[in-house]
């Protein structure tokens, strides 16, 4: 039978038809519903009584299932809260205290009944209110096949997670063991912003952002992580366990912001889940779970959840922090300040028009127009994609250059080159359309991440966007210098040798375990400008002696190798080319 929106099992059903006549008092139900499972409140009015008697006599009804995207809803699986719920247990015994900030249908509450008899109290919140009356029903379910278990005094309360009175609840109930146990909504508040959701929290600047970064990107923040600051700030003083599932970015930024906020928390393990098999949903998730009322500690172990496979340590370690504390450990030494200034590649949000390529002798654009232009200012392009294999001196697309550095004027290009003005200006309106703001003002067919340097001849490139920490050599075809897109970094030489030497430095063992110590391979970017200042050449170029490195690169002499090492003792900031 459907009531309250949600299915009413055979044995909830048997009960209440026996106690059909208390119906007409809700408080004399109450008393034997809690007599029965332990539930405090089961009905919060008569009014919620009298709908039950009224559809006792039912046999169907719809249920209509929730916007999940408002409420950031995944509902955890039974078997998998059972997993989670286990885990915990395992971790720790004789919990008497559950909590559940977002009870969803209730299976880690019912999961956490199941693992003990020693509970004594159990609070679930939920806002919408059909999970509520579902969850109430299991559990009362549960107790009449289980008449003998253990019955702790429950309250499941239909309400707000964001304006429950935590610190009241964790006053009341310091002396218990406790496990704050759940799966928080998977979503950002801006993402329920913009579907106008109540599901919301009140505006706060809850990670003490500055002024600019609290109106901007970083002033976006997961709901999960919300509610997670909100448990371990009200219940850190508990002797217990705190056990999410969450998104792994909420994990990382939870023990980066431990250094500033200090929980009593330590024995961290991330324990990666397979969301898309668990909630049919491509995010990578886990389950994080700490111990309460503890030294305060500041990194956690990543595991494999279905194995228990170790994978890493990461956290704050050496006042850095990182992904691998033992490859850091390793390759610290790299850790400082590159001489060199990584780039980004050229930006132009016009492919269409810009990008070309080379069909029998012409040229082709995004359109599919077949064009006619001076060569000068057609140049070969690379993008992420391209960027898999050591060396490269090829291309699948080119471009147009229409700048030597940012904001040079464009009239140039049609007194000396009527061929690419004259389709250039053809093409306005895509320019034109361009969103951002940087193009605002400034000359015709203007570009950005253009300068001295993009023309360098030879390049040591690497992907933004995929997880590889692979460099490639970049060299001229034609002796005309090759571009790379935004998408990429790279340094740049005008002296083949230096740029070999490079190359080999940023792709050693050393620099490499480096890399992969301090990046975060699960970040949406997670290779980037400043990862890549990080990297020391002079650490790097110590750690390797000329007999080490000259089988590696043809026709190296020591004259090259101590050019090199001479060259990075400057002490300059700008981007090194040697001419």
């Amino acid at each position: 039978m459907i009531c309250f929106e949600t299915h009413i099992t055979n044995s909830s059903l048997k009960f209440f038809q026996k106690n059909l006549k208390t119906l007409f008092d809700f408080n004399q139900i109450n008393n034997i519903v809690r007599e029965v499972s332990g539930i405090n409140t089961f009905f919060t009015s008569q009014e919620e009584a009298t709908e039950l008697l009224e559809k006792l006599k039912e046999n169907s009804s719809i249920v209509s299932e929730p916007n999940r995207r408002e409420y950031g809803d995944f509902q955890t699986n039974e078997n998998l809260a059972e997993q989670v719920a286990k885990y915990a247990f395992l971790k720790q015994k004789g919990f008497e205290f559950i909590l559940e900030p977002t009870c969803g249908k209730g299976n880690f509450i019912l999961a956490s009944i199941k693992q003990s008899n020693s509970l004594k109290k159990i609070v679930g919140v939920e806002i919408y209110q059909p999970y509520v009356w579902e969850t109430k029903f299991k559990i009362l379910d549960y107790y009449l096949i289980n008449k003998e278990t253990n019955k702790p005094e429950i309250d499941i309360i239909h309400g707000n997670a964001f304006e429950f009175d935590y610190n009241q609840l964790a006053k009341s109930t310091s002396d218990l063991k406790t496990l704050v146990i759940g799966n928080p909504p998977w979503v950002t508040n801006s993402e329920l912003g913009s579907i106008d959701s109540k599901n919301l929290p009140k505006k706060s600047n809850f990670k003490k952002h500055s002024g600019f970064e609290a109106i901007t990107g970083k002033g976006n923040f997961d709901i999960g992580e919300y509610i997670s600051l909100i448990m371990l700030k009200s219940f850190e003083n508990h002797n217990g366990i705190f056990a999410f599932l969450i998104k792994n970015s909420v994990v990382k930024n939870l023990i980066q912001d431990q250094k500033r906020n200090c929980f009593k928390i330590s024995n961290s393990e991330k324990l990666n889940i397979d969301s898309k098999k668990e909630f049919n949903v491509s995010v990578n998730a886990c389950l994080f779970l700490t111990h309460l009322n503890t030294k305060p500690d500041f990194t956690c172990k990543e595991l494999d959840f279905y194995s228990q496979e170790y994978l890493t340590t990461f956290g704050w370690y050496k006042e850095k922090f990182v992904f691998s504390v033992s490859d850091y450990d390793e390759s610290s030494i790299i850790d400082g300040k590159s001489i060199f200034t990584w780039r980004s590649g050229v930006k132009h949000d016009c492919s269409k028009v810009m990008e070309l390529e080379s069909v029998n002798g012409h040229y082709v654009n995004g359109l599919g127009e077949e064009i006619n232009l001076e060569k000068k200012l057609v140049f070969g392009l690379l993008k992420s994609s391209d960027l898999k294999t050591d060396k490269t001196n090829t291309y699948r697309k080119l471009t147009i250059i229409t700048q030597k550095k940012i904001g040079q004027e464009t009239n140039y290009i049609k007194e000396n080159l009527p061929l690419t003005y004259q389709y250039l200006n053809s093409h306005k309106e895509y320019f034109d359309k361009r969103k951002s703001s940087i193009y605002k003002n400034k000359p015709n067919f203007s570009i950005f991440g253009i300068g001295d340097y993009s023309f360098a001849e030879y390049k040591v490139a690497i992907s933004g966007l995929y997880k590889s920490t692979h460099f490639t050599l970049v060299s001229p075809k034609d002796s005309k210098t090759i571009m790379l897109d935004d998408t990429c970094y790279f340094i740049g030489f005008d002296n083949h040798k230096m740029a070999q030497i490079a190359h080999f430095l940023v792709n050693s063992d050393l620099v490499q375990k480096f890399l992969k110590s301090i990046i975060f391979s699960d970040s949406k970017r997670s290779i980037n400008k400043d990862t890549l200042m990080r990297i020391d050449f002079e650490r790097a170029f110590e750690n390797y002696e000329f007999e080490n490195v000259k089988d590696f690169i043809s026709d190296l002499t020591h004259e090259h190798w101590k050019e090199f090492g001479e060259m990075i003792k400057n002490n300059v900031n700008e981007q090194i080319t040697l001419f």
